[in-house]
């Protein structure tokens, strides 16, 4: 995508609404500028605001890290019940486990529905 920005006063410009919501910028989020082969590069910056955190904790919230282990418990329940997919050693194989799967579906009869 190729978009045009006009220099403003004191080297301001503006990114344009479609390239912001590529990059996922949003507003207070930093950019790193590189000049390279006659081009200027912006790169987001990610900065982690290690205040917040004392040494044994990680970069989540609490509220983040609750859904974490939630997810984490349902995904163990899943294992244990038996309620899982064998993994594949490339798509092929996959692929090829989808067409008889399906396969398998369509001969099975309809189930009639009670009346």
């Amino acid at each position: 995508m190729n978009a045009t920005g006009k220099i403003q006063n004191k080297g301001q410009v503006t990114i344009p609404t479609a390239v912001r919501r590529q990059a996922g910028l949003v507003k207070g989020d930093l950019v790193n500028f590189a000049f390279r082969r006659g081009r200027i590069v912006m790169t987001p910056k990610l900065v982690i605001d290690r205040s917040r955190f004392s040494a044994a904790d990680d970069e989540y919230t609490p509220a983040q890290r609750r859904i974490i282990d939630a997810s984490l418990a349902k995904a163990d329940a899943d294992i244990k019940a038996g309620r899982m997919s064998k993994a594949f050693s490339d798509h092929g194989e996959f692929i090829a486990a989808l067409h008889r799967e399906s396969a398998k579906l369509a001969t099975e009869r309809p189930k009639r529905r009670a009346q």
